[in-house]
């Protein structure tokens, strides 16, 4: 990334995604985040002071989610990239049970992915060369309802962001999907080795290889809450 860019970072508040905020404000670059609040993204907040933009609200819930798109809108009007990080939920309830604990990771990040990305497009549309990257995990990549058939948009996150390929491009927006090897139908015949990834690591070699415009990542790693601390 050779000029100075425009970046809206969800799940922000820790892990990866801080360490996404983080690196791409010491790249010079300005950040909206999204993420339930932490003293690290307010410590960012007071040295980056008008790099870094905090939104509120849960991205799941689409009023508030617009709410966030508009404040986002009134303070830049273009968008030059999007970063939906999934993997865990921010807003994870103390009433939901814990065998349901998967199943609402899920549930909520394709919630949240929907009206984040809805929210973008407008913004995305006036940005420079625009471009969106899904991070997923093993979690947020499980597949709900009818596991043994093939994944498709409406029971796989992952194979929903593929489907929004062909309406972005049509846009000029590039997607790149960053995801855990699929067992049922493999990017590669290479086996995908889980590395020792830390949030920082991880979010650097992201961001090194945001330029290249890639259509499809593998990301494993041997620890996932490293990158993804559960909120419970």
């Amino acid at each position: 990334m050779n000029h100075l860019r425009s970046f809206w970072v969800t799940g922000a508040s820790n892990g990866l995604g801080l360490a996404l905020v983080r690196r791409l404000l010491e790249q010079g670059h300005r950040v909206a985040a999204s993420g339930r609040g932490s003293t690290q993204l307010d410590e960012l907040a007071a040295q980056h002071r008008s790099h870094l933009l905090l939104l509120a609200g849960h991205l799941h819930d689409e009023h508030q989610a617009a709410s966030a798109a508009q404040q986002l809108r009134d303070a830049w009007r273009a968008l030059d990239g999007l970063i939906i990080n999934t993997g865990t939920t921010d807003y994870l309830s103390a009433e939901v049970a814990n065998d349901a604990v998967f199943e609402t990771i899920v549930t909520d990040n394709q919630l949240a992915a929907e009206h984040c990305l809805a929210g973008a497009l407008p913004l995305l549309a006036q940005g420079h060369m625009p471009q969106v990257m899904m991070i997923f995990n093993r979690y947020s990549a499980l597949q709900l309802h009818s596991p043994t058939r093939v994944a498709a948009g409406w029971n796989n996150l992952p194979q929903w962001s593929r489907e929004q390929r062909e309406a972005l491009k049509e846009r000029g927006i590039d997607l790149t999907v960053v995801a855990p090897q699929s067992l049922k139908a493999p990017l590669t015949t290479a086996k995908a080795v889980p590395q020792s990834w830390t949030a920082q690591s991880a979010a650097s070699e992201l961001l090194s290889r945001l330029v290249l415009r890639e259509p499809e990542l593998i990301l494993e790693t041997m620890d996932t809450a490293s990158l993804w601390p559960m909120a419970r």
